[in-house]
């Protein structure tokens, strides 16, 4: 069944079918086309002042298309007959000169999505711009209105909808579209060579759940005066704590780590690890299309295949790859249905909403032991190998002493091996779901801190 909001658009779905039996039609074996319509209005606001508003609309299509195991994509913007009916053949003919790629096809037809979940992406409600208007004022107003709070960078506020139509030569035709609404603001507090900034945001699909403007400017005004007078710290080993807002970045790495593309090339860390203890005991992590207006949320992949819930770690033991069609073949394996993708190449895989599972342990309880350890609030570059998993990365934050916070840190680099920083890990029990990947505070034993 396809619910209402998950119907693709019939000007769009009509156009790509057209476009895929023309392909057949020039001698194509095989063919999928994609359309991508975007809408999206932003503001900012500093010191006061209006500064910008830009609003912008875009319609793209890819036609991919097959002659054997030869494969060619062509995309377009234009989408007045003429050009379209130019596309099939010019792609036809693109394909006949591409070396062979025993990998390439599309998704087996028995893998597509025929019951579609209703995941309520797609926000009703209009936005006028004066609203974006008032939300960037309200952030930005108020953290300029907290004590210590000297100066702005700006507040911002946007909104965009964005609908995907997939068609393809196996019969598969569907769609879907998604809001998203956001808010940030970035300060900064004290004067002359003692200043430091910092910043907050909320995204969220639905207006009614975007957290409030003043509460973003509050906590951006927090975090920025918290910061103030940091201290360096010697060069040790130390327990690390991540905060919610990096720690999820952890997560990233892992899922990199286990990309179709990556293990079938040999370029992972994780290359040989399946059905291995890789986490912790008691760690899981699980990759969810169909949470309720997740902001990566999806009724089906990138190739028309479904997709569901998949728990990737289980209790610290990995459990799959993240594949799609092509990556999957190249391993033996079958599609995971993480297939993402654009107009003018191949799809590819990615995760829609990623997140480590809560542990039991609050926060505190974390650090209640702690004489000396390092709680991240901020880390900086992108010292990370996904081949060996050594790990290294600027970092700023707090020092723990005694099991509590005691001062800020910053100017310092944390290292280790991600395989070793795995295993040692303890998440907290604060998960919430806010972004597109997400974690709780995790606490990390034994790493390196580089600092005076």
């Amino acid at each position: 069944m396809r619910p209402a909001d998950f119907l693709p658009d019939p000007e769009a779905a009509a156009r790509l079918d057209r476009l895929v039996k023309a392909a057949l039609e020039a001698g194509a074996s095989a063919a999928d086309a994609v359309e991508f319509k975007n809408t999206s209005i932003g503001v900012s606001y500093r010191l006061g002042q209006l500064e910008d508003v830009g609003r912008s609309e875009s319609s793209d299509l890819g036609l991919r298309v097959f002659v054997g195991r030869q494969v060619a994509f062509v995309s377009s913007t234009d989408f007045s007959k003429a050009a379209l009916d130019q596309l099939p053949e010019r792609a036809v003919a693109m394909a006949k000169l591409a070396p062979e790629d025993k990998f390439a096809g599309l998704a087996p037809s028995e893998l597509l999505a025929q019951d579609i979940a209703a995941l309520d992406l797609d926000d009703p409600v209009h936005i006028p711009t004066t609203l974006l208007v008032e939300r960037a004022r309200a952030a930005e107003a108020t953290a300029l209105d907290t004590p210590g709070i000297t100066n702005s960078e700006g507040g911002s506020a946007d909104y965009g909808r964005t609908s995907v139509t997939l068609a393809t030569s196996g019969g598969f035709i569907g769609g879907y579209a998604g809001t998203s609404h956001g808010v940030s603001v970035s300060v900064i507090a004290g004067e002359d060579t003692l200043m430091e900034r910092d910043y907050d945001y909320s995204r969220a699909r639905y207006a009614s759940d975007l957290t409030s403007a003043e509460e973003v400017g509050r906590s951006a005004a927090k975090r920025a005066l918290q910061r103030l007078n940091p201290r360096k710290v010697k060069t040790q080993s130390a327990t690390v704590i991540f905060d919610p807002r990096v720690s999820s970045s952890l997560v990233g790495h892992f899922v990199g780590a286990i990309s179709g593309n990556a293990i079938a090339r040999g370029v992972s860390f994780l290359k040989d690890r399946m059905g291995q203890a890789v986490f912790a005991p008691g760690i899981s992590i699980i990759d969810d299309p169909h949470r309720k207006r997740g902001l990566r949320s999806k009724p089906f992949d990138g190739e028309g295949v479904r997709n569901r819930r998949q728990v990737l770690i289980d209790q610290g033991v990995l459990t799959t790859w993240l594949m799609d069609s092509a990556s999957a073949r190249q391993l033996g394996l079958t599609t995971t249905g993480h297939a993402s993708r654009g107009t003018g190449g191949p799809p590819g895989p990615s995760p829609t909403n990623l997140y480590m599972a809560a542990g039991t342990q609050t926060p505190a309880e974390l650090m209640a032991d702690l004489r000396d350890g390092f709680y991240v609030t901020e880390l900086i570059g992108q010292g990370v190998n996904g081949v060996t998993g050594d790990y290294s990365r600027g970092a700023a934050g707090f020092w723990i002493e005694n099991g509590q916070l005691s001062f800020p840190v910053s100017e310092v680099t944390i290292a280790g091996n991600l395989k070793d920083m795995y295993v040692n890990m303890t998440p907290a029990n604060d998960l919430v779901f806010e972004h597109g990947t997400d974690a709780p505070t995790i606490r990390v034993e034994g790493m390196t801190i580089a600092g005076a």
